[in-house]
C-alpha cells in the first residue's frame, strides 16, 4: 500500500505496479496516493514520475477536468527546475499539451478564448524549445473540428505539415484524416484513408478500437456489410465498459441500431450500465448518450418501449422512459457545447444520428441472434405457414373443438386450449348450460390434462404427475372414467420418469418403468368397457412408451420382445378402429426399437414403409418427426448426404406446425452432425445454434447453454475467434449465470473456452487473468481433479509465454499434484515439455537451462507412469517427443552435444517412418534439428550431411516429398559453407 512506502525505490515499484492496472478509478486513487507519498521526499524527480501517472490516469479514466491542474503542477516543476527533466521526461512533458488541449474541449464551461489561449501557450512553448509545430497545428484543427468553423484550412495547415517526434501517433492521425473526409461525405476517401489501421499494420492504446467504431456505418453505406460485422466483433471488445471509450461504445450500439439487431444493442447497453455514471467527460457523455438514444429510438419505434432497459443507477428503466431521460440530458450537453462555441455544430451532428433510417433490415452479428420477441417477458410462438384451424368464437364450439383436436392429437388443439384457459380463468367467466358441453369440472380436467402433457414435453416430470392425477380426480367428480384413466396412466409414466436420486439412477428408473407398466396393465383391464377406442389407443401407446423407454435406458436385448409385444397389441388396436395417430405411433415406436438393438436397415426399412403411409393417410404432423428419425438412422449407417435431406426437409415441414409439435432443437441438432459429416462445419454451427435458441424457447435452459458451448467451441476450431467470444460474453452475462444460478461446471465450460479464444486471439492479458481465475477455482472441484489438472497446466504455459516463470511453476505443480489423483498423462506431458521449450527459449543460457530441465525431469516422470499404467497416446509418443524436447532445450542453450545425444534417442524411439506412417513429419523434424546441431553449430558437416540426404532419399522413396524441403535447404547451406 502507498502508506507504507519508505523509500523511492519503493515509490517507483509501487508506480510500475500501478501502471499495469487497468484504467478505472482504482488506478486513479492509487495514483493519487502515490502523489501524496512522492511529495514526502525532498528530491523532485519522484514526484514527477508520480503526478505523470496521475495525469495519465485522469486521462484514459475519462476524467478530463482534473488532468489540466496536474499538468500545471508539471508545467510549473519544470519552469523552476528544467534540469529535473531528462529528455524521455521532458518528451512526456510536451507530447502532453495535446492531452490538455483534448481535456479543455471535453468541458463546456471553459470559455473557447481560454481554449485558443492554450493553444497559443502551446505554440510559444514549442518554438521555445525549438520544437516542430505539426502538433500544435493538429491541436488547432481538432477545435476547429470541434467548434465545426474554418475546418477545411485548419485541416489543410495541419495534414501538409511534416510529422515530428511529438507528433500524435500514425494510428491517431490516420483516424483524424479519415473522419475529415467522412464529414466531408466521401464514405470510399474515409475507409482508403482507414485502411492501415483496420487492417491492424497502426495501433495505440486508442487505435484501432476509435477508427472501428467510426467506420462502421461508412461501411455498410458502401457495400461492406461482412467487414462492418467482423470489425463491430473486434472493435466492440476493445471499447466495452471502459470509461475513456464510451463514445465508441454509443457507436456500437448505433451500429447495432440501424442494423435490425435491437436486442443485442440492449445486451450491450446493459453490459455498459456502468458508463451511465463512470464518464466524466461532458463531450463523452453526449456521444455516449447519443449512440444510446438512437438505439432506444429504434426499440420505441418497433413497439417494445416497455422493455426493460439498463440505465442509470437506483432507479428500474423502460426503454420510453430511459430515452426520456437520455435525451434531456444529451440535448442539454448539446446546447452547452453550442453556446460555448457560438455554433450549432454538436445539435446538428446529434440531430444527423437520431434521423438516421435502418441501414440493413437485418445483419447477422453474432452466433446468438436474437430478436426483441426474443427479450421480451413472454416471447410469441413462432409462425407458421400452413393455415391453422380457425379458432372458434363462440364458446360451445370452442370446447367441442378442443376436444375434437386433442382426441385426434392434432396440434392445433394446444391454441384452443390456450384461449379457453384465458376464457375460464376470468372473473365473469360463465359455463354454457349445453349437454354437448359437459360440466364446468370437465372442462377443468382437460385443461389439466393438456398442461400435464406440456409438462412432461419439457421433462418436468413432477409437475406433469401432479397435474395428471388432479385432472383424474376432477375427471371421476364429471363421471368421465375413461378420461381418469388415461390421465392416471399419464401420472404413472411420469412420475417413473423423475429423476432417481440413488447411485445406480439408470436401474431405479428401469424398474420405475417396469412397475408403471405394471400399473398401466392393471389399470387397463379394470376400465377396459369404460374406454373409448381413442382412450383405449392412448392406455396401450403409453404401456408400450413405458416399455420403449426402459430399453432406451438399458439397452438389454432381454428388453426388446416385450417392447414389440406392445407395439403389435398397440398397431392391432388401432388398425381396428381406424385411429391414424396411434397406427403412426406404433410404427415409429417398432422402428425405434429396431434400432435401439441394433438392427439399423431394419429399422430403416420400417420408417420408410411409415413414410409411405404418413404420406398417403396421414396425420401430416407426424412426417416431421419420422423424417428426423429417419435422418438419424442414416446418421448411425454413415449416409450423411440421406441423412441431411431428410432432416432438412423435416425441419421444412415442421414450420407447417405449431412450435412445440417438432423437437426443432434435435433437428438442427442432428442436421449440425450431417454437416460436419459433409464438411460443411459454417452450416454445422448455424444449426448449433439455432438448436440452441429453441431450448431456449422451449425452457430448457441446460440443454441451450450445452449446445451454445459446443457451437463456441466448433466457431474456435474454425478460426473464428471474435464470434466465439462475443457468443460466450452474450452467455455469461445471461442473469441465472452471472448470478451462479446455472450449473457451475458449465458456466466454467463457457469460461474455459472464453479464456482459449483469447489466447488464440492473442489477447494474452486477458486470458491469462480468466485462466488463473478458473485454476483457483477447480482447485476446490474435489469430484473433479482431473479438470482442474487440465485448467492448472494450460495456465501454466499461458503464464510461460508471458514470461512469467515463478507462477508458471506453481500452476504445473497444481496440475502434477491433480494429476496424482486422476492422471492426465498426455495433457500434462505435452504442457510440461512446451514450458521446457518456453523457458530456453526466453530466458537463454545455464539459467533457464535448469529451470527448462527441471520441467522436463517432470515430464519423464508422466512419461514413466503412463507407460507403467500401459496408456497409449493419442498423438506423438510421450517418450520420443520427451527425447526431442531434451534436443530442442539443449540446443537453445548452447549444450549441442547433449542436445545431439537427445536428438539421436528420438530417432530410435522413432524408428525410421513407413509410406502411410503419422509420424513422418515428426521423424523428419527430428532429422532437421539433428542435422542443424551437428552440422551449424558442432561444426561436423560430413555427418549431417550424411544424416540428411540418407533422410531425403527414404522420404523420396516413400512419396512425401513436402517433409523433404525443410531437410534439402539445411543440407544446401551446409555444402555453401563448406
Amino acid at each position: 500500500m502507498p502508506t507504507a512506502i519508505q523509500t523511492t525505490d519503493e515509490l517507483y515499484q509501487a508506480l510500475q505496479d500501478n501502471d499495469e492496472r487497468p484504467y478505472g478509478r482504482t488506478r486513479t486513487v492509487t495514483a493519487e496516493e502515490l502523489v501524496d507519498v512522492a511529495e514526502q521526499f525532498e528530491e523532485p524527480l519522484p514526484l514527477v514520475h508520480a503526478l505523470l501517472e496521475l495525469q495519465e490516469a485522469y486521462t484514459y479514466g475519462s476524467e478530463p477536468r482534473k488532468s489540466p491542474v496536474v499538468f500545471a503542477r508539471l508545467l510549473t516543476l519544470f519552469d523552476e527546475q528544467p534540469d529535473v527533466f531528462d529528455d524521455r521526461l521532458r518528451h512526456q512533458l510536451f507530447w502532453r499539451f495535446k492531452w490538455v488541449g483534448h481535456a479543455l474541449r471535453q468541458l463546456p464551461e471553459i470559455p473557447l478564448a481560454s481554449l485558443r489561449q492554450w493553444l497559443t501557450e502551446m505554440r510559444d512553448r514549442y518554438e521555445k524549445a525549438g520544437l516542430g509545430l505539426q502538433p500544435y497545428y493538429g491541436q488547432t484543427y481538432q477545435l476547429a473540428a470541434h467548434v465545426g468553423e474554418d475546418t477545411a484550412l485548419a485541416y489543410e495547415l495541419w495534414a501538409g505539415r511534416a510529422r515530428t517526434r511529438l507528433s500524435d501517433c500514425e494510428a491517431c492521425e490516420i483516424c483524424e484524416r479519415a473522419l475529415f473526409h467522412l464529414a466531408a461525405g466521401d464514405d470510399e476517401r474515409a475507409l482508403r484513408t482507414w485502411e492501415p489501421v483496420l487492417a491492424g499494420k497502426e495501433s495505440c492504446r486508442e487505435e484501432p478500437a476509435r477508427s472501428l467504431s467510426y467506420a462502421l456505418l461508412p461501411l455498410l453505406r458502401t457495400g461492406h456489410a461482412d467487414r462492418a460485422r467482423e470489425l463491430h466483433l473486434v472493435g466492440y471488445r476493445g471499447c466495452r465498459r471502459n470509461p475513456a471509450m464510451s463514445g465508441e461504445v454509443g457507436r456500437h450500439l448505433e451500429f447495432c441500431a440501424l442494423t435490425g439487431n435491437e436486442a443485442r444493442g440492449l445486451e450491450l447497453l446493459a453490459e455498459n450500465r456502468n458508463l451511465f455514471d463512470e464518464v466524466d467527460s461532458p463531450l463523452d457523455q453526449l456521444d455516449f448518450l447519443t449512440g444510446v438514444e438512437v438505439l432506444l429510438q429504434r426499440v420505441e419505434l418497433l413497439g417494445h418501449g416497455e422493455l426493460p432497459a439498463a440505465g442509470y443507477a437506483g432507479r428500474t428503466w423502460t426503454v420510453s422512459g430511459l430515452r426520456a431521460e437520455v435525451r434531456g440530458r444529451a440535448d442539454d450537453l448539446a446546447a452547452r457545447f453550442d453556446a460555448r462555441n457560438g455554433t450549432s455544430t454538436h445539435t446538428d451532428r446529434r440531430r444527423a444520428r437520431l434521423d438516421r433510417a435502418p441501414l440493413l433490415d437485418a445483419l447477422e452479428l453474432t452466433l446468438r441472434t436474437r430478436s426483441l420477441d426474443d427479450v421480451a417477458p413472454a416471447a410469441p410462438a413462432a409462425p407458421v405457414s400452413r393455415t391453422a384451424a380457425a379458432v372458434p368464437d363462440a364458446l360451445p364450439e370452442l370446447i367441442s373443438q378442443a376436444r375434437k383436436l386433442e382426441e385426434q392429437g392434432h396440434p392445433d388443439a394446444e391454441a384452443c386450449f390456450a384461449r379457453l384457459r384465458t376464457l375460464v380463468a376470468a372473473r365473469d367467466y360463465t359455463h354454457p348450460d349445453d349437454p354437448a358441453v359437459g360440466p364446468l369440472v370437465r372442462l377443468r380436467a382437460d385443461l389439466l390434462a393438456e398442461e400435464a402433457t406440456s409438462a412432461a414435453g419439457k421433462d418436468d416430470f413432477a409437475e406433469a404427475a401432479a397435474l395428471n392425477e388432479e385432472a383424474a380426480a376432477l375427471y371421476d367428480d364429471a363421471s368421465e372414467p375413461g378420461h381418469a384413466a388415461v390421465a392416471r396412466a399419464g401420472a404413472l409414466l411420469a412420475t417413473a420418469q423423475i429423476p432417481a436420486e440413488e447411485a445406480d439412477g439408470a436401474e431405479a428408473k428401469a424398474a420405475a418403468l417396469t412397475a408403471a407398466h405394471t400399473s398401466m396393465v392393471r389399470l387397463h383391464e379394470e376400465t377396459t368397457g369404460s374406454l373409448a377406442p381413442y382412450q383405449e389407443a392412448r392406455l396401450l401407446r403409453l404401456r408400450a412408451t413405458a416399455l420403449g423407454l426402459r430399453l432406451q435406458l438399458t439397452g438389454s436385448k432381454e428388453y426388446v420382445t416385450p417392447v414389440f409385444a406392445e407395439t403389435d397389441l398397440l398397431h392391432a388396436f388401432a388398425t381396428r378402429h381406424d385411429i391414424a395417430g396411434q397406427i403412426s405411433g406404433a410404427l415409429m415406436l417398432r422402428a425405434s426399437t429396431h434400432a435401439i438393438s441394433g438392427d439399423l436397415p431394419t429399422a430403416v426399412t420400417e420408417i420408410d414403409a411409415l413414410l409411405g403411409r404418413l404420406k398417403a393417410h396421414g396425420p401430416a404432423w407426424h412426417l416431421p418427426r419420422t423424417l428426423g428419425l429417419r435422418g438419424r438412422l442414416q446418421l448411425a449407417l454413415r449416409v450423411p448426404e440421406a441423412a441431411y435431406a431428410d432432416l432438412t426437409e423435416g425441419l421444412r415441414l415442421a414450420a407447417d406446425w405449431p412450435a412445440d409439435t417438432v423437437d426443432t432443437s434435435r433437428l438442427h441438432g442432428d442436421l449440425a452432425e450431417a454437416c460436419m459429416h459433409l464438411s460443411r462445419p459454417d452450416e454445422a454451427l448455424r444449426h448449433l445454434t439455432r438448436s440452441a435458441e429453441a431450448d431456449l424457447r422451449h425452457g430448457s435452459r441446460i440443454e441451450a447453454f450445452c449446445t451454445y458451448s459446443n457451437a463456441a467451441q466448433l466457431s474456435l476450431d474454425l478460426g473464428r475467434v471474435e464470434d466465439c467470444i462475443a457468443l460466450l460474453d452474450s452467455l455469461l452475462a445471461e442473469p441465472d449465470v452471472a448470478s451462479g444460478e446455472l450449473d457451475d461446471r458449465l458456466a466454467a465450460q463457457l469460461r474455459l473456452t472464453r479464456a482459449r479464444a483469447l489466447r488464440a486471439g492473442e489477447d494474452l492479458k486477458a486470458a491469462t487473468a480468466e485462466f488463473a481465475a478458473l485454476a483457483a477455482e477447480s482447485a476446490g472441484w474435489d469430484d473433479d481433479p482431473g479438470s482442474h489438472a487440465m485448467i492448472a497446466a494450460e495456465t501454466a504455459v499461458l503464464l510461460g509465454e508471458s514470461g512469467e516463470f515463478g507462477p508458471a511453476r506453481e500452476a504445473a505443480d497444481q496440475a502434477i499434484a491433480a494429476h496424482a489423483r486422476d492422471p492426465r498423462y498426455e495433457l500434462l506431458s505435452n504442457s510440461l515439455r512446451e514450458l521446457a521449450r518456453l523457458q530456453a527459449a526466453q530466458q537463454q543460457g545455464a539459467e533457464g537451462l535448469a529451470d527448462a530441465l527441471a520441467f522436463l525431469a517432470d515430464a519423464g516422470r508422466i512419461a514413466d507412469e503412463a507407460r507403467a499404467a500401459g496408456y497409449e497416446a493419442r498423438g506423438r509418443s510421450l517418450d520420443s517427443a520427451l527425447a526431442y524436447e531434451h534436443g530442442r532445450v539443449n540446443a537453445y542453450a548452447g549444450a549441442y552435444e547433449d542436445a545431439l545425444t537427445a536428438l539421436e534417442k528420438a530417432l530410435a524411439l522413432l524408428g525410421e517412418p513407413a509410406q502411410q506412417d503419422d509420424r513422418v513429419g515428426e521423424w523428419a523434424e527430428c532429422v532437421r534439428l539433428a542435422g542443424a546441431v551437428e552440422g551449424l553449430y558442432l561444426k561436423r558437416p560430413a555427418p549431417a550431411l550424411t544424416r540428411l540426404d540418407a533422410a531425403v532419399s527414404h522420404l523420396t522413396a516413400l512419396g512425401h516429398t513436402e517433409e523433404t524441403e525443410p531437410l534439402t535447404s539445411l543440407a544446401s547451406r551446409l555444402r555453401d559453407e563448406e
